[in-house]
C-alpha cells in the first residue's frame, strides 16, 4: 500500500527531482537531438518527460508495460490521490512525447483509448549473439521446458492433469518424459505437480545463468509458456517467447485465444494455445511431439546402427 501511494510513480521516485536539476544543467552544456527513456520503472518516464519539456528536447518514451494499465497497478491499494497523481504524471508523457512505443498491438490499444498518440509497436525481440555458442544438442528424454519465473497465477494445471493421463495410458510415455524447470517455481505449482504424480519425472535446475537456460531451452523437445491470469494478459508478450522462437522448438502457450502471443503463434505455426481449463487438444498436441521424438530417436539409434556396421569394413 505504501509503495504504490507514497512512492509516485515507483521505489526509484527520489530520483526525479536532482536527477532533472543535473540533466537539464549537462544538457545545456552538451546539447543531444533527443531523449529516450524505458520503463518501467516509470521514474525514468517522468524524469523524460520533465527534461524534455524544460529544454524542449524531443523525447521518446517507451513502455515495456503499461502504467496505470499495467496488471499489478491495482495490487497496491492505491487511494483516489494517488491515483490522480499517477494518471497526471501519464498523461504529462503522453501530451509531451514526440514518439511513444510499446511492447504490443493490445496495449498500443489500451494506452491509445487514454490519451497516446503517435504509439507504435517495439517488440522485444531476441539478441543473435546470445545464441552465438549454443551447440544444439536435443535432449535424451522427452523434455517439457519452462524457463524463468513460474508463478502461482500461471500454474498450468491442465498440463499436469495430460501429462498424468498420458503417463498412465501411453505405453513408454512416462519412463521417457522429462519436465525440466529453470527459475523460481511457486510451492503451488510444485504441490500441482506433486498430486499429478509426475514428481520422478521433474528436473528443478532452480536459477541458472543466461547461457545455461538458453542451452536448456535449444535443447528440449517442447517449450512452455503461461501467460498470467491477469485483465491485460492479451498484450502481454515475455522477452522469453522470442528466444522461444529462437531455440526453433515447438511451443504450448497458455491463455486466452485473443492474445497477441496466440496471433503470433498461429501466424507463424509455433505450436499451439490452450486455455488454463482445455486438455484435449493439449492432449493432441503432446502425444503428436511425443512421436515425432520417439522417431527421431528411433532415426538416430538405426544411423547409430548403421555406422557401426560401416566401422566393420
Amino acid at each position: 500500500m505504501v509503495r504504490g501511494n507514497f512512492f509516485i510513480p515507483d521505489a526509484r521516485s527520489f530520483w526525479i527531482k536532482p536527477s532533472v536539476k543535473y540533466l537539464i544543467q549537462y544538457l545545456k552544456e552538451n546539447p543531444v537531438d533527443a531523449i529516450l527513456t524505458d520503463g518501467p520503472p516509470h521514474t525514468n518516464t517522468v524524469i523524460g518527460t520533465q527534461v524534455s519539456r524544460a529544454l524542449n528536447i524531443p523525447h521518446l518514451a517507451d513502455f515495456q508495460d503499461p502504467w496505470t494499465q499495467v496488471d499489478y497497478y491495482e495490487l497496491f491499494k492505491i487511494g483516489k490521490n494517488a491515483d490522480a497523481t499517477h494518471k497526471r504524471l501519464e498523461q504529462e508523457t503522453f501530451k509531451t512525447a514526440k514518439k511513444i512505443t510499446i511492447a504490443s498491438p493490445s496495449w498500443k490499444k489500451d494506452i491509445e483509448k487514454i490519451g497516446a498518440k503517435n504509439v507504435d509497436v517495439v517488440y522485444y525481440g531476441y539478441d543473435e549473439d546470445d545464441f552465438r555458442d549454443i551447440k544444439v544438442k536435443a535432449d535424451d528424454k522427452f523434455t517439457i521446458c519452462h524457463a524463468g519465473l513460474l508463478g502461482y497465477d500461471r500454474n498450468p494445471n491442465n498440463l499436469f492433469e495430460v501429462l498424468k493421463n498420458l503417463s498412465e495410458n501411453e505405453h513408454g510415455f512416462k519412463d521417457d518424459l522429462k519436465i525440466k524447470l529453470l527459475g523460481q517455481i511457486d510451492i503451488k505449482v510444485q504441490e500441482s505437480m506433486i498430486k499429478s504424480g509426475l514428481e520422478s519425472n521433474l528436473l528443478n535446475l532452480g536459477t541458472v545463468n543466461r547461457k545455461v537456460a538458453l542451452q536448456e531451452i535449444s535443447n528440449s523437445w517442447i517449450l512452455l509458456l503461461p501467460l498470467n491470469k491477469a485483465d491485460n494478459v492479451n498484450g502481454r508478450i515475455p522477452g522469453k517467447f522470442f528466444e522461444y522462437v529462437r531455440a526453433k522448438r515447438p511451443i504450448i502457450s497458455f491463455g486466452p485465444h485473443s492474445t497477441d502471443v496466440n496471433n503470433i503463434m498461429q501466424e507463424y505455426n509455433l505450436g499451439i494455445n490452450t486455455d488454463y481449463s482445455e486438455t484435449e487438444m493439449l492432449a493432441h498436441f503432446i502425444l503428436e511431439q511425443y512421436k515425432n521424438y520417439k522417431n527421431e530417436r528411433f532415426n538416430a539409434t538405426q544411423s547409430s546402427k548403421d555406422m557401426s556396421v560401416f566401422s566393420n569394413f
